[in-house]
């Protein structure tokens, strides 16, 4: 009789053994391989067969291209993020931190669809229909093409989406729902990459539009096996705080569209809407004050005017803080002010938030930071009708960031009449441009 083959799984990361070891190679987590039944082993068979299925090898020049259908979800913000809209029979998974507004969106999203003669069938696995009522009523969400579904079980989901020819599937959240052809407990490995097959199977046979809400982990990631973000066709994250109105779902991979888009979104008693007049809430009007400064950033095709503050205080103990920035960069800018401007400070605590809850990732906002730190050393204020922006290298200079056109629109939409830039543009916009290559010719114009 044949030996049985053992395999041991790895329950963070998918990594699979022939024997139990207690840190996982992949991903080092600790005690985390468990042993795989004979059907789960199947199974994953069974989907690297599918995964990995020969195809015959065709010259691009005869290659046609399909026409992607897409239909809009009557969120301007949303749609934006996706590409233009929703595409016939994809798969989009959604993460972000507990109560940010996963839900709240994608109920409010089913209703829009609903409302447009899309049948639509919301699954829950954390909530009774009744809660989910009460939020739809409050988010002005009811109709009756709108349907729930409050089951766990996968096959059962199954079965009701096919019989009742859906045309949107929202799972919340496939952390929750267990497959009866897996015998682990929901949210293991196996589970999640069982699961997300047959719900990718659904969407590609029956042209299904399928929403995936995916909690996370304490790091920031997707809870489950890479495997989850690998076989959708859209991942999406919900950024910000969730004590704050304002919310930033941001494309991390899309099959069908850039990735470089930003959705900024409201959170008020009518639940997340599409925020309006956004560019005046990163900033604030008024006299001006020490220690802070305006740049203009780009979050994918868009401008937004944002301000940077900094407190600058002599200590015992010196201490780097950065809220929205990254604080190697922060690291780098300070010494290079002790370098070539010699402003000693050595013995200074040096704090950087950026207004909005915005997370800068460009490095056009240098600038700003270094002019937001001089103003909070020398305590002199800058002009609230003043923008800086620009890169800082490590020798001093300033070198040119791209879109300045583009930045100083903005600029003029927000009525700002002065600008320190790299190089000229092609049109100031009726704005005043100061033009500087080096870092001490802002110290002096300050």
């Amino acid at each position: 009789m044949a030996k049985s083959k053992t395999v041991f799984e790895c329950q963070a990361c998918g990594n699979q053994q022939g024997k139990w070891i207690g840190k996982c190679p992949n991903c080092g987590a600790w005690d985390s391989f468990i042993e795989l039944s004979n059907t789960q082993i199947k199974i994953s068979k069974e989907l690297a067969k599918f995964s990995s299925s020969p195809s015959k090898a065709v010259s691009i020049d005869k290659v046609e291209i399909e026409n992607i259908k897409r239909f809009s979800t009557d969120d301007a913000e949303l749609d934006l993020v996706l590409g233009g809209g929703v595409v016939e029979g994809s798969l989009v998974l959604i993460g972000g931190s507990p109560g940010i507004g996963k839900s709240t969106l994608l109920l409010k999203i089913s209703s829009n669809l609903a409302k447009n003669g899309k049948k639509t069938l919301y699954v829950s696995g954390e909530e009774s229909a009744s809660q989910i009522k009460m939020r739809a009523q409050r988010l002005n969400a009811v109709d009756k093409n709108l349907f729930l579904l409050t089951e766990i079980n996968l096959e059962t989901i199954l079965s009701e989406a096919k019989k009742n020819e859906y045309k949107v599937l929202v799972v919340d959240s496939i952390q929750t729902l267990y497959s009866q052809n897996v015998s682990s407990a929901p949210g293991s490995v196996s589970q999640v990459r069982e699961i997300t097959f047959e719900l990718m199977r659904l969407a590609k046979e029956q042209e299904i539009c399928v929403f995936i809400i995916g909690h996370i982990t304490k790091d920031g990631s997707i809870a489950g096996p890479r495997i989850l973000e690998h076989m959708v066709d859209v991942v999406l994250y919900f950024e910000g705080d969730a004590s704050r109105e304002l919310r930033m779902l941001r494309g991390f991979k899309n099959r069908f569209g850039s990735t470089s888009e930003v959705g900024i979104f409201e959170m008020s008693a009518n639940g997340l809407v599409c925020a309006t007049e956004i560019a005046s809430k990163f900033f604030t009007r008024g006299n001006a004050v020490s220690g802070s400064a305006i740049t203009v950033i780009m979050e994918g095709s868009r401008a937004l005017s944002v301000e940077i503050q900094a407190l600058v205080c002599e200590s015992a103990y010196p201490k780097r803080s950065s809220t929205g920035y990254e604080k190697n960069r922060l690291d780098m800018l300070l010494a290079l002010l002790e370098r070539k401007l010699e402003i000693p400070l050595g013995h200074y605590d040096v704090f950087i938030n950026v207004s909005g809850g915005v997370k800068i990732n460009e490095t056009a906002a240098d600038l700003a930071v270094v002019a937001a730190i001089i103003s909070s050393f020398r305590n002199r204020p800058i002009s609230k009708d003043s923008i800086f922006i620009g890169e800082l290298s490590l020798n001093g200079e300033i070198r040119d960031v791209f879109n300045i056109d583009e930045r100083l629109k903005e600029a003029k939409r927000q009525k700002f009449k002065n600008a320190i830039i790299p190089s000229k543009p092609l049109d100031t916009q009726g704005i005043k441009c100061f033009y500087a290559k080096e870092i001490t010719q802002v110290l002096e114009w300050m």
